[in-house]
């Protein structure tokens, strides 16, 4: 039933396109790039006049800056733009790096795709509620992941030199990727870690050079106070931290123990992968468990689980990529906004935890795609005898040099993994406006609109 002509597919197309215009038009709420303000907002009240990088509130709420103080040096430029070239900006960098990570975890035949299926590909993307929340609250983890995913290519195609430096930036913007560090330790890329560590540490002294003040505070206070950030019991935190916090049990032991657990299974699993080669799953694995154990996941945050995906349909599981990946389009842990009791609501309300737990656990690892080179016994690449109805013919130069390494390559078990060569010995005032009138708790995928923060003042 698909359609075999140009012209059924671009109507194909653009009806579909038109569906996810009407779906995220009329079932989510647009969220009014309510993070954009926090960071427009922020910036413009530090670089002109002179107010403190963490004392700014979105008019009407308590919502303020919650990044390490490099996120705001990084965002200096939001200072030169105008409320709508911010939007506008926002919208365009992050489609940028939406291209950068689809182009990285395509691998090098991304052409053979053609246009007809990226195109399905960015309609189904549309539906993807963390990416069409990321887009529409204007916040940063698409380039977060662009950057870290930037180091995962170089170290899967051998060229080790620069990387990390992704993974540093990335971390000292916010702390979550951190987690990568520990991977590259894990694997034994020593100069990447030491690259990644070094990149931190250098923008974070930018950062304090820039303003003393803010470092200070945010290193001393900021960072250990969760409620500036939103309360952990909220729907939206789907991380393990939300899950205990909507069970009523806030102690700080039991989550400490969920998340030694959770760094356990990560590092056993991971190292498995980056034994194999198989760089992407490594990479995905950890994104799954940044996001469990972060204190607070917003929905938005599960952009991280991107990788997953990639892994699932890469390694032949398309029905669990699918299935998985339709539950989080639904906007499902909304239906217990205003409470998670009984065991439906525990369930229910935690349905995105379920889905990177259970990628984190069940992930295919360890078995990068292989691209069977051929041999000197290959049917299809060897001679024939030759016969008095088939003479010998005289051999090009050059094919017997391809055929040793050939050889060479199934001797030793060197695959093809993700588009590069893997010699693995083993074969085994409100300071910002929005395009569409804001909600005035934009968190909310329901007519209950709701955010990060508890009891705001009047407006």
């Amino acid at each position: 039933m698909r359609p075999r002509t140009d012209r059924g597919r671009v109507l194909l197309v653009l009806a579909l396109a038109l569906a996810v215009t009407v779906f995220t038009a009329t079932v989510p709420l647009l969220r009014g790039f309510f993070d954009l303000r926090v960071y427009y907002g922020t910036v413009h009240t530090w670089a002109h006049h002179g107010g403190r990088i963490y004392d700014y509130r979105v008019p009407g709420t308590m919502y303020g800056f919650t990044y390490p103080p490099f996120a705001a040096v990084a965002m200096l430029p939001l200072a030169l733009l105008g409320r709508t070239s911010a939007i506008v900006a926002s919208l365009l960098v992050n489609l940028a790096a939406l291209a950068v990570i689809l182009r990285i975890l395509a691998g090098p035949g991304w052409r053979r795709h053609g246009w007809y299926r990226w195109s399905l590909c960015l309609c189904l993307l549309a539906l993807f509620e963390p990416l069409r929340d990321t887009f529409s609250f204007g916040q940063v983890n698409l380039v977060l992941l662009a950057l870290v995913l930037a180091d995962c290519r170089l170290l899967a195609t051998g060229r080790e030199r620069w990387a990390g430096a992704g993974i540093g930036l990335a971390a000292a913007v916010k702390l979550t990727p951190a987690l990568f560090i520990g991977l590259l330790l894990l694997a034994g890329r020593r100069r990447a870690a030491g690259v990644a560590t070094a990149v931190a540490v250098a923008a974070t002294a930018l950062a304090a050079w820039a303003d003393p003040r803010a470092s200070r505070f945010y290193w001393t206070e900021a960072l250990w106070d969760t409620g500036r950030v939103g309360r952990l019991d909220y729907v939206s935190n789907q991380s393990l931290q939300g899950v205990l916090a909507r069970l009523g049990e806030p102690g700080r032991a039991l989550w400490a123990s969920a998340v030694l657990l959770t760094l356990c299974v990560w590092a056993w699993r991971s190292r498995r992968a980056v034994r194999a080669g198989d760089w992407t799953a490594a990479f995905a694995l950890t994104g799954a468990a940044a996001c469990l154990v972060s204190p607070i996941t917003w929905v938005h945050h599960l952009v991280w689980l991107l990788p997953s995906f990639a892994v699932l349909l890469r390694t032949g599981h398309p029905r669990i990529a699918g299935a998985l990946y339709a539950v989080l389009c639904t906007s499902v842990v909304w239906l217990w906004f205003d409470g998670a009791s009984g065991i439906g609501g525990f369930l229910g309300s935690n349905t995105y935890t379920w889905i990177t737990l259970g990628l984190l656990l069940g992930l295919p690892a360890g078995q990068p795609r292989l691209i069977r080179l051929p041999t000197a016994r290959s049917t299809s690449t060897m001679a024939a005898a030759p016969s008095p109805e088939s003479p010998a013919t005289t051999a090009v130069p050059g094919q017997a040099e391809a055929a040793r390494v050939d050889v060479a390559a199934a001797t030793t078990g060197a695959v093809v993994t993700d588009g590069c060569r893997d010699l693995t010995r083993n074969p085994s005032s409100e300071p910002t406006g929005s395009t569409c009138p804001a909600a005035s708790k934009p968190q909310s995928s329901s007519s209950r609109a709701s955010w990060y923060t508890v009891n705001p003042p009047p407006a």
